[in-house]
């Protein structure tokens, strides 16, 4: 069985296309083969900045002959009907065979298709993807047209086995494919011909090309880390920069390089970013003070002066980048010890959104409700209006302008340098947060207070002006807002009604919406949606379709900690579920209840009992909720269940009251023993109608009280 080996060598590839490029290869070729025929043992895919590798093991020499018979219609149908079946089998009249079946004569066709050599059926795949390869960008050069992400040079193709190795022959836009590869630009330039993986892989190592990306990362991180512990120093954990820098280099040389003393004092993240985001450099680290102190840069060959020069020239370039960070960073604290107020003022020249107003509409709209929400989570509410009101204005700062990464960050050393506490610093970079799922909350009273407001106003905002999240598109990141608000709630144990709050901000949202309109000649205003009474209070239908919306979050949310989302379902039918700690606490009481033999067996009971009420209520047109009496109870099992919900009520009720789900669910749960033993031993629709009733009634005492802890009828199973 034959070994294949695929490189597309080409013009350095972006590093950020390169792993996609790989697998994307890997894929589009095994696909294409197996749906051929052809199968194979395993296969691996590889990049380097210039190459794109696919090794195949153990595939088939040829495709299996095929022989397939196809049942055809009767010998007299009506002649259209035969000439079709002949066009959709590829065969003529004459090849049919007549068998006589229950039906008849019919006719059937034998196809019989002979395999094929697998090198006929490489090319055929590979030129298919080589000319619908999905780069996300790529250019035509030349007379050709042929496209690929930089101008393609050389397509290596070869099939190994016992006998030796043969090209496949084919050829594309005047490239044919051969058996040949280049080493390293610089330092093994020129082409050398290879026999298998095995071959191809050492001679490329021993060309100076690593072909392996985890390898070439691998060997990166050693390096940096043996330079940075020889200097008593560490190295900047990123990954993210380490793919990167290994998907830039085919033969990665590390350097490490000092930083001018005159940048040390500038903030270790601005340090990191800028050699970041400009130069692709790791950080190296001092561990005793935090500061950023020496740089890794990885160069892609070894010179003679052991990259002395190379070093020199980055160096040189590093300086001219930190000295713009540094004039940005004295400039921007300048500004922020004498008057922040200069960039709020300058928010209000900068649009949010037409209809939303600008970014100082916004931050006032974030300041009031941040003052409301400040009570609830523990803090002053002065001081979360306050926090607001400058928890966005490094958005103004030069250095924000040039490192939007940097948001939030630098307004914590900007509101610090402008003489304000600490805490109201912290808000600045804590209120963006959580910016995921996996993200770290903030638990700091000012920050939750700010956080959620600002969460709040994006979704309020947006649902009042009807640009709501649809399918896989979010451009303003509401999904992520909306899981910012249900973190934030859970982990601070938060006791907040979101509808009210909705409720109130929206008047502040409309406001901003008018004004915003007035601007725009033509505007149509945006007005409230239609009101809808819940829980006896009027609320309007935005507020329940975010409210809703948040709810989706919690179910996904939830789904992670193994609470299914029926369960919760079963909760949010409930009054009060605008409040998220109330009706998590209640989700994850029904959980445990129902994962025990006693909850399972309850629920079942509950469905039975609610399906033969719901019928009789149905068929007789009578709701059958008016008290059962134990006088006509007939059978010492009813008596009993009579008794058990008595109990059952006297317990859940108090433990509702006081938000205690487990005792309360535990109560319900207890019930399971009585109801069983009712429905084994008594018939409800018996012949008297008038204890055919009072059982229906005893039936809807069983939904009552089961249904004042969580709507059971939503639960699965």
């Amino acid at each position: 069985m034959p070994d294949l080996l695929i490189e597309l060598f080409s013009e350095e590839i972006p590093a950020r296309m390169q792993a996609r490029a790989a697998e994307d290869l890997k894929k589009r070729v095994t696909d294409g083969l197996v749906e051929a025929g052809l199968t194979y043992a395993g296969a691996a895919a590889f990049s380097t900045p210039r190459r794109l590798t696919l090794a195949i093991e153990g595939m088939q020499a040829e495709s299996p002959a095929l022989r397939e018979e196809r049942k055809g219609p009767r010998v007299d149908a009506p002649e259209k009907a035969i000439q079709g079946f002949l066009r959709g089998a590829g065969v003529a009249l004459d090849d049919l065979e007549q068998r006589d079946t229950p039906k008849g004569a019919v006719y059937f066709a034998v196809i019989e298709k002979p395999g094929r050599p697998a090198a006929e059926i490489i090319a055929e795949v590979l030129e298919t993807t080589i000319r619908n390869f999905p780069w996300p960008k790529s250019m035509r050069w030349g007379s050709g047209t042929l496209r690929w992400v930089r101008p393609l040079h050389s397509i290596l193709c070869i099939l190994t086995d016992e006998a030796g190795t043969t090209t496949v022959p084919m050829t594309l836009d005047g490239l044919a494919a051969g058996d040949s590869t280049e080493g390293h630009r610089f330092m093994a330039p020129g082409r050398f011909p290879v026999t298998s993986f095995e071959d191809y892989e050492a001679k490329l190592k021993r060309a100076h090309v690593m072909l392996n990306p985890a390898e070439r990362a691998d060997h990166i991180w050693a390096d940096a880390t043996n330079l940075a512990f020889a200097a008593g120093l560490e190295v900047v954990e990123d990954k993210g920069l380490l793919a990167e820098v290994a998907g830039l280099v085919e033969w990665p040389v590390t350097l490490m390089g000092q930083i001018d003393d005159d940048f040390l004092d500038l903030p270790p993240e601005v340090l990191q970013t800028s050699m970041r985001e400009h130069q692709k450099f790791f950080s190296v680290r001092n561990p005793a003070t935090g500061r950023i102190e020496r740089f890794i840069t990885v160069a892609n060959r070894e010179t003679a002066d052991q990259g002395a020069t190379i070093l020199a020239g980055n160096q040189k370039v590093l300086s001219a980048r930190l000295a713009d960070a540094k004039f940005f960073w004295e400039n921007d604290l300048r500004v922020a010890r004498s008057d922040m107020a200069v960039w709020t003022q300058s928010l209000e020249n900068v649009t949010f959104h037409n209809k939303l107003g600008s970014q100082g509409d916004r931050i006032r709209r974030i300041s009031a409700l941040a003052r409301e929400l400040a009570p609830s989570v523990g803090a002053d509410a002065d001081q979360a209006g306050l926090a607001a009101e400058l928890a966005k204005a490094d958005l103004s700062s030069e250095m924000v302008y040039e490192f939007p990464e940097l948001q939030g960050l630098m307004g914590r050393y900007y509101i610090e340098a402008a003489g304000h506490p600490a805490e109201i610093a912290a808000v600045a970079q804590e209120h963006y947060s959580p910016l995921g799922p996996s993200d770290d909350v903030p638990t700091a009273p000012l920050s939750v207070a700010v956080a959620l407001a600002d969460k709040l106003d994006m979704l309020t905002g947006f649902w009042a002006i009807d640009e709501k999240p649809t399918g896989s598109k979010d451009p303003f990141a509401l999904r992520r807002a909306a899981l910012g608000v249900v973190r934030l709630i859970l982990t601070k144990g938060l006791k907040l009604g979101l509808v009210d709050l909705i409720e109130l901000h929206l008047d502040g949202v409309f406001e901003a919406c008018t004004a915003a309109l007035r601007k725009e000649e033509g505007a149509v205003a945006i007005a409230r949606a239609s009101v809808k009474m819940i829980d006896g209070r009027q609320v309007d239908q935005k507020t329940m379709d975010l409210l809703a919306f948040i709810h989706d979050r919690l179910k996904v949310y939830l789904r992670d900690q193994g609470i299914r989302h029926d369960i919760i379902d079963a909760c949010i039918a409930m009054a009060g579920n605008d409040d998220l700690n109330l009706l998590v606490k209640r989700a994850r009481a029904l959980n445990d209840v129902l994962a025990t033999e006693d909850g399972e067996n309850l629920l079942q009971g509950f469905k039975r009992a609610n399906n033969i009420l719901s019928q009789a209520e149905d068929k007789d047109g009578v709701e059958y909720s008016y008290g059962a009496d134990v006088k006509f109870a007939e059978d010492d099992s009813e008596k009993a269940l009579f008794a058990a919900l008595d109990a059952a009520k006297a317990e859940i009720d108090p433990a509702l009251a006081a938000q205690d789900f487990p005792t309360a669910m535990a109560a319900m749960a207890g019930l399971r023993a009585p109801i069983d033993a009712f429905f084994e031993n008594v018939q409800v629709n018996t012949d008297n109608q008038t204890v055919r009733r009072n059982r229906l009634n005893l039936l809807s005492q069983i939904r009552s009280i089961c249904s004042s802890v969580a709507d059971l009828t939503r639960v699965e199973g």
